[in-house]
C-alpha cells in the first residue's frame, strides 16, 4: 500500500471501524455512556481489563480478540464493531461468551464467581433480517419461556441499519451516526469531537498506517505463499497454507475470511471451514 493511500483511509476513518472505535473507547467517560444508553442502566464505574485484548485459554485453543473488554464490579462487558455479516454471529457471540466465563474464574474455582456477562455487537447490517433495531438474547425455558436460566449470560445486537425502527431516541441517534447520517444528539457530537481529537494525534495516525501496511505486507506474503502452495500442491492446500500463515501472525480471523473470500473467489460458507 502506498503511502498516499494509507493517509487517505486514515482521514476517511470513521467510528464503524475497528481501529477508531477502539480508540474513542478508550476514553473512559464516552464509553461508560455508550454503555449506559446501549443498556439503558446506570454502571458505577468502569474498569479496562485491557482493549483489543486477545484470550487463548488452551494451547491450541483459537484466539479471539476483544475491541473493548471491560468490567462494572460484577458485570464484564465485550463491546465489538461488526461491518462485515459473515453469518456467524450467533457462533461468535457464544463462543466469546464462553472464553470470557473461562477467563474470569480460574481452575477449580466455585461458580458462583462467574461475573455477569454481556457480549454486544454494534454492525452496520441487520444480523437476523427481522428489521429490528436491537436484538436481545437471554436463555429461557423452552417449556415456560416465562422462567428464566438467569446465568448472567447476556448478548445483543444492534442493527445500524435499521435506527429508525430503535424505541430510545439516544439509541437510535447513536445508531443513525454508525450509519454514516448526520446527528444533532449531544452525545453524537462528543463522539464525533473525539474522532476529530484522534484524527488530529500524529502518534495514532502513524501507529494506523503503520498497522496498515504491515497488514499489507503480511497479507503480499501470505498470498504469495499460497499461490506458490497452489502451485505445488493445489488450490485447497494453498488456501490453508494461506490461513494458517495469516493465523501464527495472529491476524484477525475476521480479516483473515475476508481475505481468502477475496483472493479465492469463495462463498461466506465455504470460506468458514478453512478457519
Amino acid at each position: 500500500m502506498e503511502m498516499q493511500e494509507a493517509i487517505k483511509a486514515w482521514e476517511e476513518l470513521e467510528i464503524k471501524d475497528d481501529f477508531m472505535f477502539a480508540k474513542v473507547m478508550q476514553d473512559k467517560k464516552l464509553c461508560k455512556k455508550l454503555l449506559e444508553r446501549l443498556l439503558q442502566t446506570k454502571i458505577r464505574d468502569i474498569v479496562y481489563l485491557e482493549e483489543q485484548k486477545s484470550i487463548n485459554i488452551e494451547k491450541d485453543a483459537k484466539i479471539i480478540r476483544l475491541d473493548v473488554y471491560i468490567e462494572d464490579g460484577n458485570r464484564v462487558f465485550d463491546l465489538e464493531m461488526q461491518t462485515t455479516d459473515k453469518r456467524n454471529l450467533p457462533k461468535r457471540s457464544r463462543y466469546y461468551q464462553g472464553m470470557i466465563d473461562l477467563n474470569t474464574i480460574e481452575k477449580g474455582e466455585n461458580y458462583k464467581k462467574l461475573k455477569e456477562s454481556y457480549v454486544i455487537f454494534i454492525c452496520t447490517f441487520d444480523p437476523f433480517h427481522q428489521g429490528k433495531a436491537q436484538y436481545t438474547f437471554e436463555n429461557f425455558c423452552i417449556e415456560d419461556k416465562e422462567l428464566k436460566l438467569n446465568d448472567g449470560a447476556k448478548k445483543i445486537f444492534f442493527n445500524a441499519k435499521d435506527y429508525i425502527n430503535a424505541e430510545d431516541e439516544e439509541i437510535r441517534e447513536f445508531l443513525k451516526y454508525v450509519n454514516g447520517e448526520k446527528s444533532d444528539s449531544p452525545f453524537v457530537k462528543e463522539i464525533e469531537d473525539r474522532v476529530a481529537q484522534i484524527k488530529a494525534s500524529e502518534e495514532w495516525r502513524l501507529e494506523y498506517m503503520t498497522l496498515l501496511m504491515r497488514e499489507q505486507e503480511i497479507w503480499e506474503e501470505a498470498e504469495e505463499k499460497g499461490r506458490k502452495m497452489g502451485r505445488e500442491e493445489g488450490r485447497e492446500e494453498g488456501i490453508r497454507g494461506t490461513v494458517n500463515l495469516l493465523k501464527e501472525l495472529n491476524i484477525p480471523l475476521q480479516t483473515i475470511l475476508v481475505k481468502i473470500q477475496q483472493q479465492y473467489n469463495l462463498s461466506p460458507e465455504t470460506s468458514e471451514k478453512y478457519i
